[in-house]
C-alpha cells in the first residue's frame, strides 16, 4: 500500500461521551446498566474518566500525530431535566473544545451518541414525534453556547442503527414480548416511574418507529446548527457493506433501502456524511448469512473484512451526493498486529476511492482508547491507546504510533 492523501485531510481518532467520561448518572443507560437483571455485561461506572482527563488525552492524540478529535457532548449532562440546561456542563464542553484548538487539533463534535437524558427515554425517546422538537431545542441551546468554536458538527451518531438493530433482531426471531430485552425495558420503566411499554432507549427500542423521527430530527437540527456555526454540519451512519448471495435478492433490497438508502437519500445538500463501517453483511436465501467458514472474526464476532469500507464510501457518496468523511472504522481485538493489518487494508480502500475522484475528507479511527463497549462492557479492545482499568494510566499501542506516522506524512 502506497499513496498520498489530499492536503487538509483529517486524520483523527474518536470517542463517545458515555463510553469514556464516566458518571453519566442522568442518562437512560446508567439506569439500565445498574439494574439487577441488566442487559449489560457490567456498568460503565468511571469509564476512562475522560471527563477529567481530557486535557492529557487530547495531548496524547496530538503527540501521536493526529490532527482531529471526534467526540460527543452528553445531552444528559447538558439537559438533565427537561427544560433545564446546565451552564456548568456547557462550559465544560467549551473548555474541552478550546483545548483542542489550543493544541492545534480540529474538534469534530457529535451532539447525540446513543445515550439520552432519562426523562427523554422515559417519555418514549425517539419513538415519539416530540423527539424532533426536543432535539432541535437541545441543538439550539448547545449550538448557541459552543457553535463559534465548532469547525465540524455531527448531529446524530449512526441514526440508522436503531432500525438496523430492530430488523436484524427480527430476522433471527428474538422479537417476542417475553424476551429478556422486553423484561428489562419494563423494569427500567418501573424504576424511573415511567409507563410500561413507553421506555425506549436508542439501541433497544423499536427502530422502525424511530427512523422517520431521526431523519426529521437531523434535518431540523442541521438547519438550527447551520445558523449557529460557520462550521460544516453532517450526520454519521452505520454502513455495513451489504452483499447479496444467490436467493437473497429480495431481503437485500428491502434491508438496503430501509437501513441505508432512506437515510442517505435524505441528506442531499448536507456538508458531509460520516461513514462508519466495520464489516460486511451477506444476505442469502436463508436470510442473513454467518461469516464464511474459517473466516477470521473480531472480538465483536464480526467478520474481519476491512474491504467493506471502500464499498460503503462509494455507496454513501453515490446515494447522498455529499462529501464523505470516514468518522469511524476499526476493530475490536487483543492482537494489535491485526488492528494494523485491518487499518492498512481499509486505508487502501480510501485511496482507491480518492483515485476515482470521490471526495473523501478524512479518516477517523475508532477508537482513541479502550473504552466501554455498551452491552459487551470493557472486554472488546478497539483502542489505539490501552487504559489500565485500575489506575486509568494510558499507554499507546504500536498501532497508535503506526497510524500516527501515516497521519504526520499524510501518506501511507
Amino acid at each position: 500500500m502506497a499513496g498520498t492523501f489530499p492536503k487538509g485531510f483529517l486524520w483523527g481518532t474518536a470517542t463517545a461521551a458515555h463510553q469514556v467520561e464516566g458518571g453519566n448518572t442522568a442518562s437512560d443507560l446508567w439506569l439500565m446498566e445498574w439494574m439487577k437483571e441488566s442487559l449489560f455485561a457490567e456498568p460503565s461506572a468511571d469509564a476512562c474518566d475522560h471527563y477529567h482527563l481530557y486535557p492529557q488525552d487530547i495531548a496524547v492524540l496530538k503527540g501521536l500525530g493526529f490532527n482531529t478529535y471526534r467526540f460527543s457532548i452528553e445531552w444528559a449532562r447538558i439537559e438533565p431535566e427537561e427544560g433545564f440546561f446546565s451552564k456548568a456542563a456547557l462550559d465544560h464542553y467549551r473548555r474541552m473544545i478550546a483545548t483542542c484548538h489550543a493544541l492545534g487539533v480540529t474538534p469534530m463534535v457529535t451532539f447525540h451518541h446513543f445515550t439520552a437524558p432519562l426523562w427523554f427515554t422515559r417519555d418514549g425517546g425517539w419513538e415519539t414525534s416530540r423527539s424532533v422538537d426536543r432535539f432541535a431545542r437541545y441543538c439550539e441551546k448547545a449550538g448557541a453556547a459552543l457553535g463559534d468554536l465548532l469547525p465540524y458538527v455531527c448531529t446524530i451518531n449512526e441514526a440508522n442503527i436503531p432500525i438496523m438493530v430492530t430488523m436484524m433482531r427480527r430476522a433471527v426471531g428474538i422479537a417476542g414480548g417475553g424476551s429478556r430485552r422486553e423484561r428489562a425495558l419494563a423494569e427500567a420503566a418501573r424504576l424511573c416511574g415511567g409507563e410500561a411499554g413507553k421506555f425506549a432507549p436508542y439501541l433497544s427500542g423499536n427502530g422502525i418507529a424511530t427512523a422517520p423521527n431521526l431523519i426529521s430530527a437531523h434535518r431540523k437540527g442541521y438547519h438550527v446548527l447551520k445558523g449557529l456555526t460557520e462550521g460544516k454540519v453532517g450526520i454519521t451512519l452505520a454502513l455495513n457493506n451489504f452483499q447479496c448471495e444467490e436467493g437473497g435478492e429480495e431481503l437485500f433490497k428491502t434491508a438496503d433501502h430501509a437501513i441505508n438508502g432512506q437515510f442517505l437519500q435524505s441528506l442531499k445538500g448536507d456538508d458531509f456524511v460520516g461513514v462508519q463501517t466495520y464489516t460486511r453483511v451477506r444476505f442469502g436465501k436463508t436470510g442473513v448469512l454467518p461469516p464464511p467458514e474459517g473466516a477470521e472474526r473480531t472480538q465483536m464476532n464480526y467478520e474481519f473484512y476491512p474491504e467493506s469500507l471502500e464499498a460503503t464510501i462509494r455507496q454513501a457518496a453515490k446515494e447522498s451526493g455529499c462529501p464523505v468523511i470516514v468518522t469511524e472504522n476499526g476493530i475490536g481485538t487483543e492482537d494489535d498486529t491485526r488492528r494494523i493489518a485491518y487499518t492498512e487494508r481499509a486505508l487502501q480502500g480510501v485511496l482507491n476511492c480518492l483515485k476515482d475522484g470521490i471526495q473523501v475528507g478524512g479518516y477517523i479511527h475508532w477508537s482513541m482508547m479502550d473504552n466501554y463497549e455498551w452491552l459487551e462492557g470493557y472486554r472488546p479492545k478497539f483502542g489505539l491507546v490501552e487504559v489500565d482499568r485500575t489506575t486509568q494510566a494510558r499507554k499507546p499501542k504500536p498501532s497508535a504510533y503506526w497510524l500516527g506516522e501515516i497521519a504526520k506524512r499524510n501518506a501511507t
